[in-house]
Protein backbone atom coordinates (compact mmCIF):
# COMPACT_ATOMS: atom_id res chain seq x y z
CA UNK A 1 0.00 0.00 0.00
CA UNK A 2 1.28 3.10 -0.41
CA UNK A 3 2.53 5.86 2.15
CA UNK A 4 -0.10 8.45 1.64
CA UNK A 5 -3.08 8.96 -0.87
CA UNK A 6 -1.78 9.74 -4.30
CA UNK A 7 -3.44 13.47 -5.63
CA UNK A 8 -5.71 13.35 -8.68
CA UNK A 9 -2.29 15.31 -10.47
CA UNK A 10 0.58 12.43 -9.20
CA UNK A 11 -1.96 9.79 -10.94
CA UNK A 12 -2.42 11.85 -14.09
CA UNK A 13 0.62 11.36 -15.01
CA UNK A 14 0.18 7.16 -15.18
CA UNK A 15 -0.77 5.74 -18.39
CA UNK A 16 -4.73 4.20 -17.61
CA UNK A 17 -7.61 2.76 -19.83
CA UNK A 18 -11.00 3.22 -19.30
CA UNK A 19 -13.46 0.66 -20.47
CA UNK A 20 -17.41 2.11 -19.73
CA UNK A 21 -17.22 6.15 -20.80
CA UNK A 22 -20.40 7.46 -22.55
CA UNK A 23 -19.67 9.46 -24.70
CA UNK A 24 -22.71 11.22 -24.72
CA UNK A 25 -21.98 11.83 -20.83
CA UNK A 26 -19.00 13.10 -21.12
CA UNK A 27 -19.01 16.76 -23.34
CA UNK A 28 -17.83 19.66 -22.64
CA UNK A 29 -20.49 22.29 -21.10
CA UNK A 30 -19.24 25.15 -23.25
CA UNK A 31 -19.66 22.56 -26.32
CA UNK A 32 -23.34 21.68 -25.12
CA UNK A 33 -23.68 25.83 -25.14
CA UNK A 34 -22.20 26.05 -28.34
CA UNK A 35 -24.12 23.89 -30.27
CA UNK A 36 -27.63 24.90 -27.99
CA UNK A 37 -27.06 28.09 -28.90
CA UNK A 38 -26.39 27.11 -32.77
CA UNK A 39 -29.39 24.63 -32.78
CA UNK A 40 -32.12 27.03 -30.66
CA UNK A 41 -32.06 24.13 -27.80
CA UNK A 42 -32.73 26.00 -24.62
CA UNK A 43 -30.35 24.61 -21.29
CA UNK A 44 -31.44 24.38 -17.87
CA UNK A 45 -28.44 27.13 -17.48
CA UNK A 46 -26.52 29.17 -20.24
CA UNK A 47 -23.14 29.81 -18.19
CA UNK A 48 -20.77 26.84 -18.62
CA UNK A 49 -20.04 26.89 -15.00
CA UNK A 50 -23.27 27.05 -13.94
CA UNK A 51 -24.54 23.82 -16.50
CA UNK A 52 -21.74 21.46 -15.40
CA UNK A 53 -22.94 22.35 -11.44
CA UNK A 54 -26.49 21.62 -12.89
CA UNK A 55 -25.54 18.50 -14.13
CA UNK A 56 -23.77 17.00 -11.41
CA UNK A 57 -26.63 17.93 -9.29
CA UNK A 58 -28.98 16.78 -11.50
CA UNK A 59 -27.76 13.90 -11.74
CA UNK A 60 -27.01 13.12 -7.91
CA UNK A 61 -30.82 12.35 -7.37
CA UNK A 62 -29.98 8.84 -6.06
CA UNK A 63 -31.89 6.54 -8.57
CA UNK A 64 -30.54 5.95 -11.84
CA UNK A 65 -33.78 6.77 -13.26
CA UNK A 66 -33.39 10.40 -12.85
CA UNK A 67 -29.67 10.18 -13.79
CA UNK A 68 -30.52 9.42 -17.05
CA UNK A 69 -33.27 12.21 -17.26
CA UNK A 70 -29.97 14.51 -17.70
CA UNK A 71 -28.66 12.51 -21.13
CA UNK A 72 -32.20 14.49 -22.51
CA UNK A 73 -29.73 17.35 -23.08
CA UNK A 74 -26.65 16.00 -24.39
CA UNK A 75 -28.44 14.18 -26.56
CA UNK A 76 -30.28 17.14 -28.02
CA UNK A 77 -27.03 18.46 -28.88
CA UNK A 78 -25.87 15.13 -31.16
CA UNK A 79 -28.20 15.01 -33.98
CA UNK A 80 -25.55 16.63 -36.65
CA UNK A 81 -22.68 15.07 -38.32
CA UNK A 82 -20.54 17.53 -37.50
CA UNK A 83 -21.45 17.78 -33.90
CA UNK A 84 -21.16 14.41 -33.19
CA UNK A 85 -17.42 14.59 -34.89
CA UNK A 86 -16.69 17.57 -32.66
CA UNK A 87 -17.95 16.22 -29.48
CA UNK A 88 -16.07 12.69 -30.13
CA UNK A 89 -12.89 14.73 -30.58
CA UNK A 90 -12.92 16.32 -27.90
CA UNK A 91 -13.44 13.46 -25.15
CA UNK A 92 -10.56 12.05 -26.99
CA UNK A 93 -8.43 15.03 -26.39
CA UNK A 94 -9.79 15.35 -22.73
CA UNK A 95 -8.98 11.56 -21.91
CA UNK A 96 -5.76 12.00 -23.64
CA UNK A 97 -4.82 14.64 -21.48
CA UNK A 98 -6.20 12.73 -18.16
CA UNK A 99 -2.95 9.99 -18.92
CA UNK A 100 -5.86 7.97 -20.73
CA UNK A 101 -3.96 6.04 -23.11
CA UNK A 102 -6.80 3.65 -24.17
CA UNK A 103 -10.84 4.03 -24.23
CA UNK A 104 -13.78 2.16 -25.17
CA UNK A 105 -16.22 4.75 -26.03
CA UNK A 106 -19.96 3.79 -26.21
CA UNK A 107 -23.08 5.46 -27.35
CA UNK A 108 -26.41 4.30 -28.77
CA UNK A 109 -26.79 5.68 -32.80
CA UNK A 110 -30.54 5.53 -32.49
CA UNK A 111 -31.16 8.55 -30.13
CA UNK A 112 -28.93 10.47 -32.61
CA UNK A 113 -31.28 10.36 -35.41
CA UNK A 114 -33.76 13.34 -34.57
CA UNK A 115 -32.04 15.64 -37.31
CA UNK A 116 -32.77 12.87 -39.94
CA UNK A 117 -29.05 11.30 -39.62
CA UNK A 118 -28.91 7.35 -40.45
CA UNK A 119 -27.11 4.89 -37.87
CA UNK A 120 -24.41 4.65 -40.45
CA UNK A 121 -24.02 8.48 -40.53
CA UNK A 122 -24.15 8.78 -36.79
CA UNK A 123 -21.19 5.87 -36.65
CA UNK A 124 -18.89 7.26 -39.31
CA UNK A 125 -19.38 10.74 -38.40
CA UNK A 126 -18.48 9.70 -34.57
CA UNK A 127 -15.45 7.56 -36.36
CA UNK A 128 -14.27 10.19 -38.00
CA UNK A 129 -14.35 12.49 -34.69
CA UNK A 130 -12.60 10.04 -32.61
CA UNK A 131 -9.70 9.60 -35.08
CA UNK A 132 -9.36 13.42 -35.16
CA UNK A 133 -9.22 13.38 -32.03
CA UNK A 134 -6.07 10.70 -31.14
CA UNK A 135 -4.45 13.02 -33.73
CA UNK A 136 -4.89 15.99 -32.04
CA UNK A 137 -3.99 14.55 -28.87
CA UNK A 138 -0.72 13.47 -30.29
CA UNK A 139 0.13 16.58 -31.62
CA UNK A 140 -0.34 17.73 -27.59
CA UNK A 141 1.99 15.56 -26.62
CA UNK A 142 -0.57 13.10 -25.60
CA UNK A 143 -0.83 9.38 -27.25
CA UNK A 144 -4.17 7.53 -27.20
CA UNK A 145 -6.00 4.56 -28.75
CA UNK A 146 -9.45 4.36 -29.00
CA UNK A 147 -12.56 2.06 -29.55
CA UNK A 148 -16.05 2.43 -29.71
CA UNK A 149 -19.02 0.33 -28.47
CA UNK A 150 -22.30 0.35 -30.07
CA UNK A 151 -25.41 0.33 -27.27
CA UNK A 152 -28.81 -0.41 -27.84
CA UNK A 153 -31.36 0.76 -25.81
CA UNK A 154 -32.60 -2.16 -23.42
CA UNK A 155 -36.22 -0.79 -23.11
CA UNK A 156 -36.41 -0.02 -26.71
CA UNK A 157 -36.84 -2.63 -29.85
CA UNK A 158 -33.80 -1.76 -31.76
CA UNK A 159 -31.39 -4.02 -30.04
CA UNK A 160 -30.96 -6.25 -32.49
CA UNK A 161 -30.82 -3.65 -35.03
CA UNK A 162 -27.91 -2.17 -33.30
CA UNK A 163 -26.38 -5.33 -32.71
CA UNK A 164 -26.26 -5.91 -36.51
CA UNK A 165 -24.93 -2.07 -37.30
CA UNK A 166 -21.82 -3.23 -34.71
CA UNK A 167 -21.46 -6.13 -36.50
CA UNK A 168 -21.13 -4.09 -39.69
CA UNK A 169 -18.65 -1.71 -38.91
CA UNK A 170 -16.44 -4.27 -36.83
CA UNK A 171 -13.34 -3.49 -38.74
CA UNK A 172 -13.94 0.25 -38.88
CA UNK A 173 -13.35 1.43 -35.62
CA UNK A 174 -16.42 -0.59 -33.85
CA UNK A 175 -14.68 -2.82 -31.21
CA UNK A 176 -17.70 -4.37 -28.91
CA UNK A 177 -21.55 -4.22 -28.30
CA UNK A 178 -23.49 -3.16 -25.22
CA UNK A 179 -27.06 -2.63 -24.48
CA UNK A 180 -27.79 0.59 -21.86
CA UNK A 181 -30.79 2.60 -20.43
CA UNK A 182 -33.02 2.30 -17.90
CA UNK A 183 -32.49 -1.51 -15.96
CA UNK A 184 -35.07 -1.85 -13.54
CA UNK A 185 -38.26 -3.86 -16.12
CA UNK A 186 -36.04 -4.06 -19.24
CA UNK A 187 -34.22 -6.97 -18.53
CA UNK A 188 -31.23 -8.38 -20.41
CA UNK A 189 -32.76 -11.66 -21.19
CA UNK A 190 -35.54 -9.92 -23.17
CA UNK A 191 -33.14 -8.94 -25.82
CA UNK A 192 -31.10 -12.71 -25.85
CA UNK A 193 -31.63 -12.81 -29.92
CA UNK A 194 -29.13 -10.00 -30.14
CA UNK A 195 -26.77 -11.46 -27.94
CA UNK A 196 -27.19 -15.06 -29.53
CA UNK A 197 -26.82 -13.47 -33.04
CA UNK A 198 -23.69 -10.88 -31.90
CA UNK A 199 -21.94 -14.61 -30.24
CA UNK A 200 -22.67 -16.30 -33.96
CA UNK A 201 -20.73 -13.21 -35.44
CA UNK A 202 -17.95 -13.77 -32.91
CA UNK A 203 -18.56 -9.93 -31.86
CA UNK A 204 -17.55 -9.26 -27.99
CA UNK A 205 -20.48 -7.44 -26.06
CA UNK A 206 -20.85 -6.16 -21.87
CA UNK A 207 -24.10 -5.69 -20.69
CA UNK A 208 -25.04 -3.16 -18.19
CA UNK A 209 -26.11 -5.23 -14.83
CA UNK A 210 -26.13 -5.04 -11.14
CA UNK A 211 -25.94 -0.89 -10.73
CA UNK A 212 -29.52 -0.82 -9.76
CA UNK A 213 -30.88 -4.21 -10.23
CA UNK A 214 -29.14 -6.85 -7.81
CA UNK A 215 -27.44 -9.90 -8.90
CA UNK A 216 -30.12 -11.54 -10.52
CA UNK A 217 -29.32 -9.26 -12.97
CA UNK A 218 -25.91 -9.95 -13.08
CA UNK A 219 -26.94 -14.10 -13.61
CA UNK A 220 -28.61 -12.75 -16.85
CA UNK A 221 -25.70 -11.17 -18.39
CA UNK A 222 -23.75 -14.02 -17.35
CA UNK A 223 -25.66 -17.15 -17.64
CA UNK A 224 -28.76 -16.42 -19.77
CA UNK A 225 -26.97 -13.77 -22.40
CA UNK A 226 -22.99 -14.84 -21.85
CA UNK A 227 -21.60 -11.31 -21.39
CA UNK A 228 -17.76 -11.13 -21.17
CA UNK A 229 -17.92 -8.14 -19.21
CA UNK A 230 -20.57 -6.54 -16.59
CA UNK A 231 -21.29 -2.39 -16.93
CA UNK A 232 -21.12 -1.57 -13.11
CA UNK A 233 -21.69 -4.98 -11.38
CA UNK A 234 -21.11 -3.95 -7.82
CA UNK A 235 -24.29 -5.59 -6.54
CA UNK A 236 -22.69 -8.95 -7.52
CA UNK A 237 -22.21 -8.22 -3.77
CA UNK A 238 -25.17 -9.62 -2.79
CA UNK A 239 -23.47 -13.38 -3.84
CA UNK A 240 -21.18 -13.03 -0.69
CA UNK A 241 -21.85 -14.08 2.66
CA UNK A 242 -20.00 -12.91 5.20
CA UNK A 243 -18.47 -15.11 8.37
CA UNK A 244 -16.42 -15.04 10.97
CA UNK A 245 -13.29 -16.97 10.51
CA UNK A 246 -10.86 -18.97 13.48
CA UNK A 247 -9.39 -15.33 14.36
CA UNK A 248 -13.15 -13.59 14.26
CA UNK A 249 -12.71 -11.90 11.40
CA UNK A 250 -15.04 -11.31 8.97
CA UNK A 251 -13.85 -12.95 6.00
CA UNK A 252 -16.20 -12.93 2.54
CA UNK A 253 -17.35 -16.27 1.13
CA UNK A 254 -18.66 -16.66 -2.28
CA UNK A 255 -21.99 -17.64 -4.06
CA UNK A 256 -21.63 -19.60 -7.12
CA UNK A 257 -22.18 -16.88 -9.03
CA UNK A 258 -20.11 -14.56 -8.00
CA UNK A 259 -17.37 -17.64 -7.92
CA UNK A 260 -18.24 -18.10 -11.56
CA UNK A 261 -17.62 -13.91 -12.46
CA UNK A 262 -14.21 -14.42 -10.85
CA UNK A 263 -12.94 -17.10 -12.05
CA UNK A 264 -14.12 -16.63 -15.57
CA UNK A 265 -12.34 -13.13 -15.33
CA UNK A 266 -15.34 -11.34 -16.49
CA UNK A 267 -14.30 -8.03 -16.21
CA UNK A 268 -15.96 -5.58 -13.44
CA UNK A 269 -16.77 -2.19 -15.41
CA UNK A 270 -16.65 -0.40 -11.92
CA UNK A 271 -17.65 3.42 -11.98
CA UNK A 272 -17.38 4.66 -7.98
CA UNK A 273 -18.36 8.43 -8.50
CA UNK A 274 -21.23 7.16 -10.72
CA UNK A 275 -22.36 4.64 -8.45
CA UNK A 276 -22.57 6.90 -5.48
CA UNK A 277 -25.10 9.08 -7.73
CA UNK A 278 -27.24 6.23 -8.78
CA UNK A 279 -27.52 4.67 -5.53
CA UNK A 280 -25.39 1.31 -6.24
CA UNK A 281 -23.67 2.32 -3.34
CA UNK A 282 -23.55 4.67 -0.49
CA UNK A 283 -19.98 5.98 -0.05
CA UNK A 284 -16.36 5.56 -1.81
CA UNK A 285 -15.55 3.85 1.77
CA UNK A 286 -17.77 1.73 1.60
CA UNK A 287 -18.05 0.93 -1.80
CA UNK A 288 -17.21 -3.12 -2.78
CA UNK A 289 -14.60 -2.56 -5.22
CA UNK A 290 -12.21 -3.15 -2.44
CA UNK A 291 -13.56 -6.63 -1.60
CA UNK A 292 -13.65 -7.50 -5.05
CA UNK A 293 -9.87 -6.14 -5.62
CA UNK A 294 -8.96 -8.23 -2.15
CA UNK A 295 -11.16 -11.58 -4.02
CA UNK A 296 -8.85 -11.30 -7.27
CA UNK A 297 -12.14 -10.20 -9.18
CA UNK A 298 -10.77 -8.44 -12.41
CA UNK A 299 -11.88 -5.12 -11.37
CA UNK A 300 -11.60 -2.04 -13.54
CA UNK A 301 -12.13 1.51 -12.39
CA UNK A 302 -14.00 3.93 -15.13
CA UNK A 303 -15.38 7.18 -15.82
CA UNK A 304 -19.19 6.39 -16.70
CA UNK A 305 -20.43 9.56 -17.45
CA UNK A 306 -17.40 12.32 -16.78
CA UNK A 307 -19.99 15.71 -17.28
CA UNK A 308 -22.71 14.14 -14.75
CA UNK A 309 -20.00 12.86 -12.31
CA UNK A 310 -18.02 16.04 -12.54
CA UNK A 311 -15.02 13.35 -12.58
CA UNK A 312 -12.10 11.29 -14.33
CA UNK A 313 -9.89 8.67 -14.57
CA UNK A 314 -7.22 10.19 -12.35
CA UNK A 315 -9.78 11.55 -9.72
CA UNK A 316 -11.77 8.53 -9.40
CA UNK A 317 -8.32 6.90 -8.69
CA UNK A 318 -7.33 9.49 -6.24
CA UNK A 319 -11.12 8.58 -4.26
CA UNK A 320 -9.68 5.04 -4.06
CA UNK A 321 -6.50 6.47 -2.85
CA UNK A 322 -7.49 8.20 -0.47
CA UNK A 323 -10.49 5.53 0.79
CA UNK A 324 -8.49 2.22 0.77
CA UNK A 325 -4.51 3.53 0.71
CA UNK A 326 -4.60 2.25 -3.14
CA UNK A 327 -0.93 3.16 -4.14
CA UNK A 328 1.11 2.67 -7.52
CA UNK A 329 0.87 -1.49 -7.47
CA UNK A 330 -2.89 -1.02 -7.40
CA UNK A 331 -3.78 0.84 -9.56
CA UNK A 332 -1.27 -0.86 -12.40
CA UNK A 333 -2.99 -3.75 -11.23
CA UNK A 334 -6.55 -2.49 -12.44
CA UNK A 335 -4.85 -0.68 -15.51
CA UNK A 336 -3.61 -4.05 -16.71
CA UNK A 337 -7.08 -5.74 -15.74
CA UNK A 338 -8.53 -3.34 -18.07
CA UNK A 339 -5.98 -3.52 -21.00
CA UNK A 340 -6.55 -7.28 -20.35
CA UNK A 341 -10.24 -6.99 -20.61
CA UNK A 342 -10.59 -4.45 -23.92
CA UNK A 343 -12.18 -5.54 -26.48
CA UNK A 344 -9.00 -5.31 -28.70
CA UNK A 345 -7.19 -7.78 -30.85
CA UNK A 346 -5.05 -9.82 -28.27
CA UNK A 347 -1.25 -8.54 -29.34
CA UNK A 348 -2.75 -5.21 -29.56
CA UNK A 349 -3.52 -5.75 -25.35
CA UNK A 350 -0.20 -7.34 -24.86
CA UNK A 351 2.11 -4.18 -26.91
CA UNK A 352 0.08 -2.13 -24.45
CA UNK A 353 0.52 -3.80 -20.93
CA UNK A 354 3.96 -4.57 -22.16
CA UNK A 355 5.47 -1.60 -23.79
CA UNK A 356 3.30 0.96 -22.27
CA UNK A 357 1.67 0.63 -19.04
CA UNK A 358 4.50 -2.12 -17.03
CA UNK A 359 7.47 0.36 -17.61
CA UNK A 360 5.73 3.26 -16.61
CA UNK A 361 4.46 2.05 -13.46
CA UNK A 362 7.87 0.67 -13.04
CA UNK A 363 9.58 4.10 -13.44
CA UNK A 364 6.84 5.47 -10.92
CA UNK A 365 7.47 3.03 -8.08
CA UNK A 366 11.13 3.98 -8.56
CA UNK A 367 10.67 7.96 -8.15
CA UNK A 368 8.51 7.41 -5.50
Amino acid sequence: MNSGPLTTEQIRSAPKAVLHEHLDGGLRPQTIIDIADEIGYRLPRTEAGELGEWFFDAASSGTLERYLETFAHTVAVLQKPEHCSRVAAEAVQDLAADGVVYAELRYAPEQQQAGGMSLEEVVEATQDGLEEGERLARAAGHTIETGTILCGMRHADRVMEAAQLAVKYRDKGVVGFDIAGAEIGFPASRHKAAFDHLRAESMPFTIHAGESVGKESVWQAVQQCGTLRLGHGVRLDEDLEWETDVDGMLRPRLGRLAEWVRDRRIALEVCPSSNLQTGAASSIEGHPIQTFFDLDFRVTVNNDNRLMSRTSASREFALLSKAFGWGWDEIETVTVNAMEAAFSPYPERRRRIDQIVRPAYRRLRESA
